[in-house]
């Protein structure tokens, strides 16, 4: 097996057998009050973070030796390859951000004055294209020595993790049954102690959660400003409600006008009984109109009707 291909099969579940431990240890720092990405709570986060990290690469590389190798290393493997693997990162990772951010530096420094170069001579390039190709000109060089160091971080790795491999003794027997041995070493015989450990764990954990959060429920921070922003009333544009008004008159008639063709029987029906309702009160008042005009006469003949000897010149 390759140095690198060894290194990342060690490496990729190392990284995410502690990690949930390392975001409990963070929760609880959070909790706490201490924060976890600065300070002190960084430090005392990575100093918690090596015995995780050693028991999490001894158990993922013993799995990795006994399922892909077909060797058992010996004991302590996981504290002296943490070791190996701390010292060489230590070192390594440091340049390969060097070199990084020297190749990216320069790579856009040519991007620059090519672009400019072709601006002055050639063609004006607009602002989004422009953006684009400094993106792609500058990032492929970068992406491309970015995998080359990635790639001999891994084979370093692998190449002190080969030291083990040499160093272990073979395994002999049929791959299901390496596979069924290291099943049993890992995980104990006893299913209801190993269940109720878990469980308990998890209670504790909860517990001190809930105990360490300096209040249960939701709450500004002290040093918040309330800031009472007040609601800014919409002007009203007379053109803006006349023509908001027009549109719902015009949406009313269109339904009114498509409720008309659904039921075109009740609309007759509801024309015939407004036509006769309105004949019924003409009806009435005809008789009556006729009675007015004699009640009129009458007492107008009751009115004029005197002797010319009442009056006295």
């Amino acid at each position: 097996m390759s140095n690198a291909k060894l290194g990342l099969l060690v490496l990729w579940p190392t990284f995410w057998t502690g990690f949930p431990l390392k975001m409990v240890a963070a929760l609880l720092m959070l909790a706490a009050g201490v924060h976890p990405w600065e300070g002190v709570g960084l430090e005392a986060l990575l100093v918690l973070s090596i015995p995780i990290d050693v028991w999490a690469l001894g158990l993922c590389s013993r799995t990795v030796f006994l399922e892909r190798l077909s060797v058992d290393p010996p004991k302590g493997t996981g504290l002296r390859l943490w070791g190996l693997w701390a010292v060489f990162s230590v070192v390594y990772l440091p340049l390969l951000f060097m070199i990084l951010g020297g190749v990216k530096s320069l790579a856009q420094s040519a991007v620059h004055a090519t672009l400019h170069f072709v601006e002055s001579n050639v063609i004006v390039i607009p602002i989004a294209e422009k953006i684009s190709l400094e993106l792609v000109m500058w990032g492929l060089p970068a992406t491309i020595v970015l995998i080359i160091l990635v790639y001999g971080w891994l084979f370093g790795l692998g190449a002190l993790a080969q030291r083990f491999v040499r160093a272990s003794t073979p395994v002999e027997g049929a791959f299901q049954d390496i596979v069924s041995k290291w099943d049993l070493l890992r995980i104990p015989r006893d299913q209801p102690l190993l269940l109720t450990a878990f469980t308990g764990t998890g209670v504790v954990l909860i517990m001190v959660f809930w105990g360490l959060l300096p209040v249960s429920t939701p709450h500004p921070h002290e040093e918040y400003e309330f800031v009472d922003v007040q609601k800014v009333e919409k002007k009203i544009v007379p053109k803006k409600v006349i023509k908001s008004a027009e549109q719902i008159l015009a949406r009313a008639e269109a339904t009114l006008k498509e409720l008309e063709k659904e039921n075109p029987a009740a609309e007759t029906a509801k024309g015939e009984k407004g036509a006769a309702g309105q004949e019924k009160p003409s009806t009435q008042a005809t008789p009556a109109a006729a009675k007015k005009p004699a009640a009129t006469g009458a007492a107008g003949s009751d009115g004029h009707d005197h002797d010319h000897g009442d009056h006295q010149h």
